[in-house]
């Protein structure tokens, strides 16, 4: 949902707590390439849970991190970036079919009765899904405050460039993974990062549900490191090496699953309820308009790379789980290498590739 009105040929930022990844396309007939991209770590503290709290670290960090990309050099200056979901309002909600200028009008009087903010101390958009059954309409709404906003705007700005859009990153992740934007059924989108995992779950033509919790690549990382008494790279470079998959040589390989357990447990409670929370508000919805239950489970995410986790996940939901491909609507053909990014750290670039998308298309 824009915030800001987008214009053609930006590239996209995206931001997390302990990173930022950069990402710009090139048009390639039909499809595209990639012509630019980076990632940088941000020390802890310039932005926590979503929230910037040093602009000036902030903009000094994507001024470098735009300077000294991968592949060409960026000469554009206009940007589309990413906002934390932990802070984003996402509801579908349904409403009177009224014309489009009555609902421009309508649409912030609902919003009042589902987001916590004054009108006037948020950034509102809104999106029609679908009509309902002729008579209403199902609109997906967005909200953010604008003390989240205003400090991201002010770091682009700073450090040299135009921010033209900001959109929640689940929007650019269904963007990037969801081919053609549409789906018969709904799909479960598990971004598996570095500080929080979002649930995302898109059907018809939109998405339907998000929300965030705090178990992450880096929370399995602190459970290796303490139970096993290493650092944490050392503890990264064994849940890479063994992840679910117990090695018959190497008895290391059971510590380091033991260690993962109790908090891959909780992960799948964590999805179970949330995949029943979804079930249980979008029975009322028609199967032809996104409801139904959820069919297919797709990893992003560089967490995602745990070796046996689609596996584990399957046992545990009997859900079909893959990993996802960022690559399906940029590409020509979805099993095309891509020389520049292998495939395994795309995963990690799936919000920056969706907003460098949104960033190209017209």
């Amino acid at each position: 949902m824009k915030i800001f009105n987008l214009e053609p040929e930006a590239f996209g930022i995206d931001f997390s707590d302990l990173r930022i990844r950069i990402v710009k396309l090139k048009k390639r007939g039909m499809f595209f390439g990639l012509d630019s991209w980076n990632e940088v770590n941000i020390p802890s503290g310039i932005i926590t849970d979503g929230e910037v709290k040093n602009q000036e670290k902030l903009s000094l960090i994507i001024k470098k991190a735009v300077d000294e990309v991968n592949g060409r050099k960026i000469k554009i200056k206009r940007v589309v970036a990413s906002l934390s979901e932990k802070k984003a309002f996402l509801q579908v909600i349904k409403v009177p079919k009224i014309d489009l200028e009555e609902l421009e009008t309508a649409i912030p009087f609902e919003a009042e009765n589902y987001v916590p903010l004054a009108i006037d101390q948020m950034y509102l958009d809104y999106e029609v899904i679908s009509s309902r059954d002729g008579q209403n309409l199902d609109v997906l709404i967005g909200a953010m405050p604008k003390t989240v906003v205003d400090p991201y705007v002010s770091c682009i700005k700073r450090a040299g460039f135009v921010p033209i859009a900001l959109e929640v990153e689940c929007q650019s992740i269904t963007r990037a993974l969801i081919k053609n934007q549409v789906s018969p059924f709904p799909i479960l989108i598990i971004d598996f990062g570095k500080s929080t995992t979002s649930f995302i779950v898109f059907s018809g033509h939109s998405l339907r549900f998000t929300s965030s919790i705090d178990i992450s690549s880096q929370k399995l990382n602190e459970a290796i490191a303490n139970n096993l008494k290493v650092d944490l790279k050392r503890a990264e470079e064994l849940k890479l090496k063994y992840g679910l998959e117990v090695s018959r040589k190497e008895s290391i390989s059971k510590e380091v699953i033991g260690a993962m357990i109790p908090l891959l447990t909780d992960f799948i409670k964590q999805v179970k309820k949330h995949i029943s929370y979804y079930h249980t508000h979008a029975n009322n919805v028609p199967v032809s308009s996104g409801g139904g239950e959820i069919k297919k489970v797709l990893l992003c995410g560089k967490g995602s790379n745990l070796r046996g986790l689609p596996n584990f996940i399957f046992s545990e939901l009997k859900i079909p789980t893959d990993l996802a491909n960022p690559w399906v609507n940029i590409v020509s053909n979805s099993n095309k290498k891509i020389p520049e990014i292998s495939f395994k750290n795309s995963l990690g670039y799936t919000t920056a590739l969706g907003l460098a998308l949104r960033g190209i298309k017209k």
